[in-house]
Formats: C-alpha cells, sequence, structure tokens
C-alpha cells in the first residue's frame, strides 16, 4: 500500500498544481449554480429543457476536449524534452481539431434544435423551451474552441494561474449578464432563457479574447503566429491524431452515453429530467476534484515521461491514486450533506423534482470514492498516451454494461428513479476491477517524445 501514497513534498507539488484549477472550475461550477438556480425560477420547463441541451453540449465539449487532451499530453511530453519546436506544432495540431470536433455540432444546432430536444423527451413544452435556448446558446460553441486549446497548453506547461483568473472574470460577468437579461434589470429587456443564452455569449467571447491577449504579452513556449498555424508536419499529425482518435471518440461516446442514460432515466417522467439537472448542477461541485487531479496528474506523469524518467512517472502515478483518495472521503461527506439544502433553494420547483434530486446526491456521495479511483485510473493511462486502454475503460464498459442493464431496466420494469438510479450507479464497483487491471498493466509507461 505504500506505493499509493507519496511524501509531503509530492503531495505539495500535486497541491500547487490541482488547487488553482480546482478552484477555476470551484467557480464555475458555483456560477453555473446560480444561474441554474435564476432559470429554476422561470419553472419546471426551464430547468428541464435547458438541462437536456446541456446534456448536448456535454458531447461536443468532450469531444473536444478529447483532441486538445491528445494533444496536451504531446505538449506537456515535449516540454519535459524541452523541444519548443515541436511544442508549437502540438499545440497549433490542438486549434485545428478543436474546430473539427466542434464545427458539425454548431450546424446540427442551429439548424435542428428541436429534433436534438425530441430525442430527450416528448413533453412539448421542454423542447419549446430548450430549443428556444439552443437556437442561441449554439453560438458560444466558436470562441470555445480556441478558449480550450489556450488554456489547455497553458495548464500542461504548469501555468493554471493565467486561466484561473479569467476564468474568474468570464463567470462573473455570466452570471451578472444571467441577473440582468434573465430578469430584465438594470435597463436590459426580459428574455428568460434567450437571456441566459446571451449571457453565456458574452462571457465566451470576453474569456477568449482575455487568454489571447495573455498569450501575445505571456512568454510561452508552444505559442504560435496565426500565419503558421498550418505548419505541422504530417508525421506528427498522424502520431498525435493515433493518439487523439480513442481518446476523442471515447469522449464522444461517454458524453453521448449520459446522453442516453438521461434519456432513459426520462422514462419515469419528466420531472425527473429537471430532478436530475439539479443533482447535475449541485454534484459538479465536488467533481472538480477530478480537474485538479487530471491537470495535475499529466504534470506529474506526463512530463516525467518526456523526460524518459519512467521509474518517478510510474511512482507518481501511483501516488496520484493515493493522494485522490484520500481527498476523496472528505469530498463524499460533504457532498452528502449538501443534499439537505441545494435541492431547496429551487423555491420554484416541484416537490417530485426536489425529492429525486436530493435522493441521486445521495447515490452519488456514496459512490464518490469509486468515481475517483476509475477517473484517477484514467488520467494516469491517458498520460502515458495508452488512449485504447482509456477507451476499454471508459465509454466502452459505459456501452456495454451501464446503458443495456438500465435499458432493460426501464422498458422491461417497472422498478421507480431511486432504485434505477442506484443500479444504474453501482456499476462504478465493476467499472474499478476492469480500471485497476488495466491500469497495473502499465502500458501506459512510454515515453512519446522518442
Amino acid at each position: 500500500m505504500n506505493k499509493y501514497f507519496g511524501n509531503k513534498t509530492f503531495n505539495f507539488m500535486v497541491l500547487s498544481v490541482a488547487i488553482p484549477i480546482m478552484l477555476q472550475n470551484l467557480v464555475t461550477t458555483s456560477v453555473s449554480l446560480v444561474d441554474s438556480l435564476m432559470v429554476g425560477q422561470l419553472g419546471d420547463a426551464a430547468i428541464g429543457g435547458v438541462a437536456a441541451v446541456n446534456r448536448f453540449f456535454m458531447i461536443m465539449n468532450f469531444g473536444t476536449f478529447g483532441v486538445v487532451n491528445a494533444a496536451g499530453i504531446f505538449i506537456a511530453q515535449y516540454f519535459g524534452a524541452k523541444n519548443e519546436e515541436r511544442m508549437k506544432e502540438s499545440f497549433r495540431f490542438s486549434i485545428w481539431g478543436a474546430y473539427v470536433i466542434i464545427l458539425p455540432f454548431f450546424l446540427i444546432a442551429l439548424f435542428f434544435p428541436r429534433e436534438i430536444l425530441h430525442f430527450f423527451t416528448q413533453d412539448e413544452i421542454l423542447i419549446e423551451t430548450g430549443a428556444l435556448y439552443l437556437r442561441y446558446a449554439c453560438y458560444t460553441f466558436l470562441p470555445l474552441g480556441c478558449s480550450i486549446a489556450v488554456s489547455c497548453a497553458m495548464r500542461c506547461i504548469g501555468e493554471a494561474k493565467i486561466p484561473l483568473f479569467i476564468s474568474v472574470i468570464s463567470v462573473l460577468t455570466n452570471t451578472f449578464f444571467n441577473y440582468c437579461l434573465i430578469f430584465g434589470h438594470f435597463g436590459f429587456p426580459c428574455l428568460g432563457v434567450v437571456g441566459a443564452a446571451l449571457a453565456t455569449l458574452i462571457a465566451r467571447l470576453l474569456e477568449l479574447l482575455l487568454l489571447l491577449t495573455a498569450l501575445k504579452i505571456g512568454d510561452f513556449p508552444f505559442k504560435s503566429k496565426i500565419t503558421q498555424l498550418h505548419h505541422i508536419p504530417f508525421s506528427l499529425i498522424k502520431q498525435i491524431t493515433y493518439k487523439a482518435a480513442p481518446l476523442c471518440l471515447n469522449e464522444i461516446l461517454w458524453s453521448a452515453g449520459n446522453a442516453m442514460i438521461l434519456k432513459l432515466y426520462g422514462t419515469r417522467g419528466s420531472h425527473v429530467l429537471s430532478g436530475y439537472a439539479i443533482t447535475t448542477t449541485t454534484t459538479d461541485i465536488f467533481f472538480t476534484l477530478f480537474s485538479g487531479m487530471a491537470v495535475a496528474t499529466t504534470v506529474m506523469v506526463s512530463q516525467p515521461l518526456g523526460a524518459n524518467q519512467l521509474e518517478k512517472a510510474k511512482e507518481n502515478g501511483y501516488h496520484m491514486i493515493g493522494f485522490s483518495i484520500s481527498v476523496a472521503v472528505m469530498f463524499a461527506v460533504l457532498m452528502f450533506g449538501m443534499s439537505f439544502i441545494v435541492p431547496y433553494l429551487y423555491s420554484s420547483a416541484s416537490s417530485d423534482v426536489l425529492l429525486v434530486a436530493q435522493k441521486m446526491i445521495h447515490v452519488q456521495a456514496l459512490c464518490f470514492i469509486l468515481y475517483t479511483i476509475n477517473t484517477q485510473n484514467y488520467f494516469i493511462v491517458r498520460a502515458g498516451g495508452d488512449t485504447k486502454s482509456t477507451l476499454i475503460m471508459d465509454s466502452c464498459f459505459m456501452w456495454v454494461c451501464n446503458i443495456p442493464l438500465l435499458a432493460i431496466i426501464a422498458y422491461f420494469t417497472q422498478i421507480d428513479i431511486f432504485l434505477m438510479y442506484l443500479i444504474g450507479q453501482s456499476c462504478e464497483l465493476f467499472k474499478m476491477i476492469l480500471s485497476t487491471s488495466l491500469l497495473r498493466k502499465e502500458k501506459w509507461v512510454v515515453n512519446l517524445t522518442s
């Protein structure tokens, strides 16, 4: 067991990288909670409609992160190898790759918003509300791609403070304009869910502007001139694409799987969609742990691999598991406590919606340590570029195990939503066995720069 727990120096290094990322995502998710509370004042239909749209957003976001994170593995390893030219080329790839994913989603959302909502629900009120929101919110995709690429590259070389600072400004901007445009304060028009979409667009544009300004001013070894964005050797494109394809496919399948699971839960009534939305908004505060661990793992594992310090990288990887479990215990207790507070802040939500949210949060709190082990195993394997194993342990497991099981329960039984949700989440135990076995094969202990 000693190999799973690092010393004080190691823990301090992890915290120095992880805490700024966790704070950034904590700010983002906390403001998302406030935004959700604002939208929640518009009623159950607004909560459910926006939640369904966010499932579609998630597919695009995770697909984009798949490409960008694959390039980020190379940026981190080339940073460890002190190869600046390859870092620049990897960064250029991440920008192009982000928009290869984003543009199809943008066009689908722009021209087929109602069809997207029909996938999740047959409730016409939810469809109309969600489609109205999506018609405007889809424009936020366009600045997002470049922002994700720049932020990821900064984090991969250990610079987390600048994305944190800019993210704080962005989310505060989003909150302010949500307050103004949803409810019509300070002389702004009262636009409801359309106001929420426009507020997000304003915040995304500001975020991109600030990131590009910081990139231009700062001394970042990966930054590139616009005129050189197309300068990427075919050999590197091939190499990153080989790693990116399974990772991107995994992220898209995983987020699409979550959308399918939401549809299956929705068979138990439209109130479940709204309750699920409150659940995810609340528990996302605690899942900020994973964002911090993701970047810390990239720094603590990918950089030593790039410097050809394979034993150190392997040791750091196992230490990351013990560290994340220690923090997860505290987060699980706090999450359980929040279940008695946050759902009831949605004063306009029905009692059925609030009960669904509370019970789902209870289940997530009980399973949080399992989530943490599985996610940390995933980050370690990904840091070494073993993207085939990430595909197997993550989305393949979801589509082979979780979804068929829930589909049988949804369409062939009368099991209520609470037991159905518990059964679905308990699959994480079997996933832990699979992910741990793939981790211990140590195919991820590879220097990609050699």
